[in-house]
């Protein structure tokens, strides 16, 4: 019997210390890209995949965060008092329904793979995917989508993966491939954050993950992995090892790290340029901005 994924885990408790002093009082994930926060992106694209339970691990100091799926009475009375009929529908889509959305505590940060394993009970025995906010992929069909419609396939474990230079495959989490299938990749082994120069291909993990309740299963040994956390990939790749199929998905779209300044900066800029009530403006200050640093050389 073929099962559905349709439930979604968003890890969101880090601090966000790259982004200080906004973080202090802002969780990084309701920072805006343009006019939408990071997490309306990874929302939006959950439900593109057709996800309808939404599984938050949080930590202390994401109030904000809560709040900003609300509703804000006072706020849609006003739009609709002076006829702002069209903020007044994107301000509904933000809401999210009662019993939809659920929020997990991780009270200590020990990884990815821990922040994962908080979210066992509400997940069950079922198929389920993790979407690390962080991750912005633009794309004409959502990252999560493509995914599932893999999953649908193969009814095993899947991770997100793109092309990583040599020099920037320590930072990520690199598949061992067993056998190249185009889109797909059956792999034989993960390693996370590889020394230099030791990773066994330049494919690399990234923040889109499909995964068996197996994988939930191997985290209960909390077993402690590269940067003295819990690795979400070490479960995964332990799946693997006891018999489960493992596959890297080559996604179609361009990924942006907003967990980095550099990254944020240009995911603001693409989006911003990607609208057309922006995009006259903005292309003519990048032009203003490279002609007077040409003038300044």
């Amino acid at each position: 019997m073929r099962t559905k994924v349709t439930k979604a885990i968003f890890p969101v408790a880090g601090l966000g210390t790259r982004f200080l002093p906004a973080t202090k009082s802002v969780p990084k994930e309701i920072m805006t890209l343009v006019d939408r926060p990071l997490v309306q992106y990874a929302i939006d694209e959950a439900r593109a995949a057709g996800i309808k339970e939404f599984i938050f691990v949080t930590s202390r100091g994401k109030g904000a965060l809560e709040d900003y799926f609300d509703n804000a009475p006072q706020l849609e009375q006003a739009l609709r008092k002076t006829g702002k009929t069209d903020l007044l529908e994107i301000l509904k889509s933000t809401n999210m329904d009662s019993g939809e959305v659920a929020y997990m505590r991780q009270h200590k940060p020990l990884g990815l793979g821990h922040a994962v394993w908080c979210a066992r009970r509400l997940v069950g025995n079922e198929p389920f995917a993790v979407i690390l906010p962080d991750d912005v992929i633009a794309g004409s069909k959502p990252c999560l989508q493509q995914m599932v419609e893999a999953f649908e396939e193969t009814q095993a474990n899947i991770v997100a993966a793109m092309e990583v230079p040599d020099d920037k495959a320590s930072s990520y989490g690199i598949l061992d491939i067993q056998e190249d299938r185009g889109d797909l990749v059956l792999t034989k082994g993960m390693v996370e954050k590889p020394a230099p120069g030791t990773q066994p291909s330049n494919l690399a993990v990234i923040g889109r993950y499909i995964l068996t309740p197996t994988v939930l299963q191997k985290l209960n040994k909390k077993q402690v992995g590269a940067g003295g956390e819990i690795q979400l990939t070490d479960a995964i790749d332990d799946a693997r090892a006891d018999g489960e199929e493992v596959y890297g998905y080559r996604f179609k779209g361009h990924r942006y790290d907003c967990g980095t300044k550099a990254g944020f900066l240009r995911a603001t800029v693409a989006f911003a340029l990607a609208r057309e009530d922006l995009r006259d403006d903005l292309r003519a200050f990048l032009h203003e901005v490279t002609a007077a640093d040409k003038a300044a050389e």
